[in-house]
């Protein structure tokens, strides 16, 4: 099983403005093989009521990204969504499959 090559968004710090805060620069990012999913009934409702938003899809991270997904845009099947919430992870030894991260996507 493969998954999809899905773009993400990279904010990298650069320095501070003049009122002292994080200046960024984004750039974009190629991941492969990432799995894209339903989210079940519980995953709808729990983010509905943790964070207000209404989850679209999980996505399922390989082992060895070392990108940051909480917080960015992600880009697929030609639309872009915003990750919220935390990360999830799992051990990677632990993990049997090639993808041990989840993340929760919203339309955006």
């Amino acid at each position: 099983m493969t998954g999809a090559t899905v773009t993400l968004t990279v904010k990298t710090a650069n320095g501070k403005d003049s009122f002292g805060n994080a200046k960024f620069t984004t750039t974009t990012v190629d991941v492969a093989n990432v799995l894209i999913g339903q989210p079940s009934t519980d995953d709808v409702t729990s983010s509905m009521e943790l964070y207000g938003k209404k989850i679209e899809y999980m996505l399922g991270i390989p082992k060895g990204d070392t990108n940051n997904w909480e917080d960015t845009t992600v880009t697929f099947f030609g639309q872009t969504f915003r990750t919220f919430g935390h990360t999830i992870e799992g051990i990677e030894a632990n993990v049997p499959t090639p993808w041990h991260k989840k993340v929760r996507v919203e339309r955006f």
